[in-house]
Formats: structure tokens, sequence, C-alpha cells
């Protein structure tokens, strides 16, 4: 029997086809992608990896709605977000994505314990959020449930960022997007995470992960490879 996580047995969750993104420098244009076109299956882990300069940040940005591509579009679940709207924009965002940026400290707020930064996100995802109860209970999941009380100073690199991938995932999003979420974090916090992820896609989100940190293409469910924002595999 397929595993849960096997594409061929889930529909399309993200569809980018011929993505080209282009950005002004002193020295001339720099061509971040290049016909660009990528698919992620529900529910599975698509890893883009590539060296730094390939276009991934750049790909990300544009799957996650927060940059839009001079051609090209991107469906997810059938919507075309390319050609939303500002205020809609926003509101796909609030609602249907997790983004999970390099830097764990930038992901989480210090007004909040951990526990108290999941109720947070949950809110802010717009369909009413869960309680601490809840929380705790998702935090367990991610083996970080010791640490619910602590603020965001308090938590390790390792446990900052399987906190900021709660945030991310907390409320059903549709994707979660996560830019070299290992990039800060030591040998054993980064196999943390990882693992964390595989197991967030075996659970059913769907995630999008740009990394050249290699383990990450071991778990990957597909690998879309790119250099001077083409795609190479």
């Amino acid at each position: 029997m397929p595993s849960a996580a096997d594409p061929t047995t889930r529909a399309t969750a993200v569809r980018a086809d011929g993505l080209r993104r282009r950005f002004a420098a002193p020295g001339g244009d720099v061509v971040a992608l290049d016909g660009v076109d990528l698919r992620a299956a529900s529910g599975t882990l698509t890893v883009v990896a590539g060296p730094s300069g390939s276009g991934k940040s750049t790909l990300l940005m544009v799957l996650a709605a927060v940059d839009r591509p001079d051609a090209g579009c991107v469906e997810v679940d059938g919507v075309d977000i390319t050609a939303l709207a500002r205020r809609a924009r926003r509101r796909w965002r609030r609602d249907r994505l997790g983004v999970v940026l390099a830097q764990p400290a930038d992901n989480l707020t210090d007004r909040h314990d951990a526990v108290g930064n999941v109720v947070w996100a949950s809110a802010l995802r717009g369909n009413g959020g869960i309680d601490r109860a809840g929380a705790l209970a998702f935090l367990d999941e991610l083996g970080i449930a010791d640490v619910a009380t602590a603020g965001r100073r308090e938590l390790s690199g390792g446990q900052q960022q399987r906190l900021a991938f709660a945030c991310a995932a907390v409320g059903g999003p549709t994707i979660v997007v996560a830019d070299e979420p290992t990039a800060s974090l030591d040998a054993a916090s980064a196999d943390l995470v990882a693992a964390f992820v595989r197991r967030l896609a075996d659970l059913g989100t769907t995630l999008v992960v740009a990394s050249h940190d290699e383990r990450f293409a071991d778990l990957g469910d597909a690998v879309v490879r790119l250099d001077h924002g083409r795609r190479v595999a």
C-alpha cells in the first residue's frame, strides 16, 4: 500500500508555471527565476535545493504571495494567487499560509510564552483559534511541551524552530513554506527540525522547504534543484 505521503495518490496542492523574476542591481539586472515550474502534491514535502543565489528564497516568496513574479503564475488549491489583489493576497496569506523564516527568533514574539505563541498564531489564522490546552497538545506533538511556559529567549535554537513550525502549521493552512529552517542550528537541533518537517508532511500538511541542507533532500517526496534561477532537476 502506498505511504500516506506518496505523491502519486494525492491531488496537486501547488502548481507553479513559468515563473520569472528579475531584480535591478547596480551592476545590471539579476535574474532570480528564469522559467521555473513546480508541482507539490497535497500532504507532501517538496524540497527546493541549490547553492546560495540560485533563487530558492525568491521562489518561496513567490509561492507565499509575498512577491509577484514578472511572468508565470502560481495556483494553490486551484486559486491563482498571483492574480489576487493586494487585500485578497493578505487575506489568503493569513488564512491559508504558514511561513517559517531562517532565523528562529524572527518567527516568534516576545509578548507570549511558547504555548501563547501558538495560541496567538492560531487566532491570526482567522478561523476561531485554539485555547492554551489545544496549543499545549500541539507542542506535545513536537516534543516541546516541557517548555510551554518559557519565553522565546529561554528556548534553544532547535526549540524555537520547532515552535515556529507549530505556529506556521496550526489552524490547517493549505501550504507551509520554510526558508533555510536549519541554517542557524547545530547538527542535533537540525536533525530534530528535519524530522519534524517530515512528520508534518506525513500528517497531511503540504510543505515546500528551501534548503541547501542535504538532510532535507533525503527526506523529501520531491526535490526541485535550482541553479542561477533555472530549474536543473
